[in-house]
C-alpha cells in the first residue's frame, strides 16, 4: 500500500492517470496447485502488486482470476482515490483469455463462463476505456514471477 499511497500523492499533480496492467495465472501439473499475480504501472512507475495461491484450478482460471482480482482493485481501491484512473491498458500472456475478453473467440468452458461475465460486469462499473493486448511470455516475466512466488517455485 506504501507505493499506491506515494502514486496518490504524486498524481495530484496530474488529472491523467492511464494505468497498464500486467497480470498472469498459473496452475502445477494442470489442474492443481493454482495462483495469480498482477501489477499496476503509470507510466514507467510500478504502483501496486499482488499475488496469492487460490487452490486447485486450471491455468486458464488462474489467468482470470489475475485478471478479475487486478480489476477488483482498481474499482475498490484507485477509484474511490482522490485520483482515480483515466483509463486501462491490461497486458497477459494468454492469448485465450485476450482474444476471450476481446470477443474474438467464444467463451464455451463452463468454468470459465461465469469468471468471463463477472469480467464484463467489472468493466462496467468501471466505466473505463480498456485495451486488452496479448504479449508472449518472455514480454510479461514480472507478472509471472508473482505467480512462481506465490506456489513456491
Amino acid at each position: 500500500m506504501a507505493l499506491l499511497k506515494g502514486l496518490l500523492h504524486y498524481q495530484k499533480l496530474s488529472n491523467n492517470m492511464n494505468l497498464t496492467i500486467y497480470t498472469d495465472g498459473g496452475s502445477l501439473n494442470n489442474p492443481g496447485q493454482a495462483a495469480y499475480g498482477f501489477l499496476i504501472y503509470n507510466g514507467k512507475k510500478q504502483v501496486y502488486t499482488q499475488n496469492e495461491r487460490i487452490g486447485i484450478a486450471s491455468n486458464n482460471v488462474a489467468e482470470y482470476t489475475a485478471l478479475i482480482r487486478a480489476l477488483e482493485f482498481v474499482r475498490d481501491t484507485i477509484q474511490k482515490s482522490k485520483v482515480p484512473a483515466t483509463g486501462l491498458s491490461i497486458i497477459s500472456d494468454s492469448l485465450l483469455m485476450v482474444n476471450q475478453v476481446n470477443g474474438l473467440y467464444k467463451v464455451k468452458n463452463v468454468d470459465i463462463k461465469p469468471l468471463h461475465s463477472k469480467i464484463k460486469m467489472l468493466e462496467m462499473e468501471l466505466g473505463l476505456p480498456m485495451s486488452y493486448k496479448h504479449v508472449l511470455r518472455d514480454k510479461n516475466t514480472e507478472a509471472d514471477a508473482l505467480v512462481k512466488e506465490a506456489l513456491g517455485k
